[in-house]
Formats: C-alpha cells, structure tokens, sequence
C-alpha cells in the first residue's frame, strides 16, 4: 500500500519562494509513494522570469529513476510571484485540468475561476482539488503497477470528513453548471477505474461514489447529489448478461438529483408552526461520455435505467420543542386513462356459394394507468414521503420487481419507448420532476413557544431506485440499483 501521508498541497505553495530566490529552475513535492516499488508521486512547479513577469507551470509526474509526466498544465505568465497569486492561479489550472478528463471536454463555454477568498477552507478547498485532480491523472495516466496503490492512498483521503466539507464549498463557489461538469469529469473516472477493477477481479475504494451537497438559505432546502450507476448497491441481483454492448450502455450512466423544499415558520398565540412545503424534485440519468461512443461501444442514449422509487425522511434532530407532527394525505399523480374500445366485424363472403353476413364481436378492457404515487407516513417525529413508479399489466411496484417474460418482449409494453411515446412517465431525456402542486399540502411540526429563536438542524435521508428494463433493445435482462444518502438541514425559527 502506498503511504498514506498526503502534505498539505495548499501550504507548500504558499511558502514558496520568491523565484529570484530558487536555487533551480523547479520545486518538488511528493503526493504520496509505494514502499513496493519505491516510486512516488510528485508535484512539480516550475517557473522562469522575464521582463517585468513569470512564466509559471505544474506537473504531476511518477519517479522512480527518472520521472514520468502523467500531466502538465499550461505556461501561465503571471505579473508577480505572490504566493496568493501563484496558488489561485494553480486552483485554475487544477480545475481546467479536472473538466478536460470529463464528458465535456470539448465545450468552449467560458470559464471563470471561481470567487474563492482566503479564509481557513481556503486550504482544504484548494488540497481537495489538487488531489481529486491526482486521482483522475493516476486513473488515466499512472503507470499500471502503480495505479491501484497511488488510487488507494489518494481515495482515503479525499474520503475524510474534511475534505467532504471542502468539496461542499468548492461546488457552492464553482455555481450549478461548472459543478455538474465537475462531478460528471470526477464520476466518468470513477466509472472506468471500477469496470477496469472489474475485469482485474479487483475490488475498488474511491470517493464520493455518492456526492451529496445541502444548502440552508433563502427559507429553502435544496440537496443535489450524484452518484455513478456501477457504483449503486445492486437491490435485486440482476440475470447475468454477456452483451457487452448493453452492459456499457446501462453503466456508464451517473444519477443527478435535486431536492428542494420551501420552509416558512408561522407564530400562534401558544405555538409555532414549522411548515415544509415540496418545491422540486428532479431525478435524470446523465451519459458519462460522448454520442458517438455510445454509438459505437453500446446502444446508444435508449438503453439505461429509469427512476423507480424515491423515498425521503425528514427528521428534526433535537426534539424536545416538538408537540405534533402533521402530514397531508397521500395523493396520486395524474392519471393516464386508457380509453374502452368496443367493435362489431362484418363481413361478405366473396363467392356466390358463400353468400351470407359473419359477424365477430371485439372489446378493448378499460384500465386506468396511475404511474407514479404518492404516500405520507409519520414515524414518530419523521416525516417520510415516497414516490413509487407502478408499471406492467397488473401495475406492480416496478423497483421491487421483474416484469413478466413475456410482457419484456411485447413492442408495445407500457415501458417500451419510454422516452417517447406519447403517455410517457419520463422526461424525454429519461429522468423524473415531482413539482410541489401535485404531492400534498405539506408536513407541518407544531412545536412550543419556547423553541422562538433557536436553531434547529433536520436530518434528511433519502434512497433513490434505478431499475432497467428494455426499452428498444430484445432484451431479458432488468436490474434495479439502490443509492443512500444523508445531509443535515438548518433553520433559524424566527418569523
């Protein structure tokens, strides 16, 4: 195992020197090393002066004898050699480096660093992107003897406590849309170190296989998370397949959720009501990597899992204010009728010595389809609410079963083209959006007029179900997958 001492990446670039000072033309740092092998992982600065300015330049690079550049940034000429310059100006570098490792890859959209001051998290903030960097370069880049060791080392530390809070920050300061590139980037290589661990037999440790960011501001709650699909436990162990086609289509997929509600605290004359309301829920299956490849390694953008179930609990963690809890009624989603047909066939008979009138009677059973519900329960002080997709002839939960043999082969299943059939329960980009006018009125905690002016933190924990079942593809394969998480919530109750 290669040593787990990782240095604090943002103090040594600040301590740098003035490079009118540099004994060399280069500082080293070393990430971490393999006491097999004795090989490490270094970082590298390197800069030159010119008039009036300094042409500054990192690498990420393996030695052993003689090192090996895994990864370069670019030549950044910078005015002055202050160390707050040099390291936000590396902060640039690390992330520009991160997005070109991802999906995105070839966008020209406009890049602006993000608005991170020199605080305490500065330095977390700026070690969680130097490493989540490392990580990707060795994934892509290390040689393979010293791959699955300089991986093991990173992981466990980008895994703590502290860099969990950091990767927080650094997605608040990145904004919405450099964040999902970000995450995107970070899960694509997650996804092809777990396959590649896979093939190997190996088994695999890496960060944030399920990334999750909670926001208190604004009377609104939001959590996004993500999480890589081969990274979800399996719920039912799924039929084996040896279509590797289909296999690459269903997993290199990634979920990307948002969950937002809406808080407002009410004062009574003897109480206070602590109302949450559903704002957004929204739930889409991401393509890690480019159209064409998907073309031409799988099946293309048809073939992946769906939502089947989305189950929250929310849960204030002192209790000791509480006097109720109430919830609203369970309600249905709307409702997709299926219209009755009824006929009467008649025909002639062609020949003359078959004159006469044969009648066929034909009918069509109503139905009526309820694809996604809606349920409340309470659990002592919790509030928990699910979203249950129901599918199939008999309409079954679809998350916690196989569909019929036979109904997986009709073309015209209710959860074939799914993504564009007319009636469909999807996005057309496959994905769910629960919008809080159609679930209820809300759940309400009454709590003692003592609690004015106290801050209070609710716990949420959520489970999100995938499930696959073919779409367009002849297919008998269906799995469904599970992911878990946990974030705290906060509010002051004042009015």
């Amino acid at each position: 195992m290669a040593s787990a001492i990782v240095p604090h990446i943002w103090h040594w670039t600040r301590s740098l020197p003035n490079p009118k000072h540099w004994r060399g033309e280069s500082y080293s740092l070393q990430i971490c090393n393999s006491p097999s092998t004795n090989q490490s992982l270094n970082l590298i600065v390197s800069w030159h002066s010119e008039t009036q300015s300094f042409n500054l330049s990192y690498s990420i690079c393996a030695e052993f004898h003689d090192p090996i550049s895994l990864w370069s940034s670019h030549n950044s000429r910078l005015k002055s050699a202050n160390s707050s310059d040099v390291g936000f100006h590396f902060l640039h570098d690390i992330i520009c480096g991160v997005l070109r490792y991802g999906p995105c890859s070839n966008n020209k959209s406009l890049f602006r660093l993000p608005n991170v001051q020199v605080s305490e998290d500065t330095g977390k903030i700026f070690n969680l992107a130097a490493l989540t960097l490392a990580l990707m370069v060795c994934i892509y880049e290390a040689p393979s003897t010293l791959r699955r060791e300089f991986i093991g080392t990173i992981s466990m530390v980008l895994m703590s406590s502290d860099m969990k809070g950091a990767a927080k920050k650094l997605m608040l300061a990145m904004g919405s849309n450099m964040e999902e590139q970000w995450m995107r980037s970070l899960n694509l290589a997650v996804t092809n170190w777990i396959m590649e661990s896979h093939r190997s037999g190996g088994t695999t440790v890496l960060p944030f296989m399920v990334f999750s960011c909670a926001v208190s501001a604004s009377r609104l709650w939001k959590v996004q998370l993500y999480c890589p699909v081969v990274a979800m436990i399996m719920e039912h162990p799924a039929h084996h397949t040896k279509d590797e086609k289909l296999l690459f289509s269903l997993n290199y997929q990634h979920l990307e959720a948002m969950i937002q509600f809406i808080y407002r605290v009410t004062f009574r004359e003897n109480w206070i009501d602590v109302v949450v309301n559903i704002d957004n829920i929204r739930c889409d299956l991401i393509q890690l990597v480019s159209e064409t490849l998907m073309a031409k390694q799988g099946y293309g953008s048809d073939e992946k899992h769906f939502p089947s179930r989305i189950s929250l609990q929310l849960t204030p963690l002192v209790q000791t204010d509480i006097l109720s809890l109430t919830v609203s009624r369970s309600t249905d989603s709307p409702v997709q009728e299926v219209d009755t047909e009824r006929g009467l066939d008649a025909s002639l008979g062609a020949a003359p010595a078959t004159i006469g009138i044969t009648l066929s009677a034909h009918a069509t059973a109503t139905r009526t389809l309820r694809p996604w519900k809606f349920e409340h329960s309470v659990h002592g002080n919790s509030a928990s609410m699910n979203w249950l997709l129901h599918g199939g002839a008999e309409g079954r939960e679809v998350f916690s079963s196989e569909p019929p043999k036979l109904e997986l082969l009709q073309p015209r299943s209710w959860f074939r083209n799914r993504y564009t059939n007319l009636g469909r329960q999807f996005t057309r980009g496959g994905g769910v959006i629960f919008a809080g006018d159609e679930y209820g009125e809300g759940v309400c905690w009454r709590m003692g007029a003592a609690a004015a002016g106290k801050a209070v933190e609710w716990e949420i924990k959520g489970r999100i179900w995938v499930t696959y079942w073919p779409n367009k593809k002849r297919t008998l394969h269906a799995e469904t997958r599970r992911l878990e998480f946990r974030e705290l919530l906060r509010l002051t109750i004042r009015e």
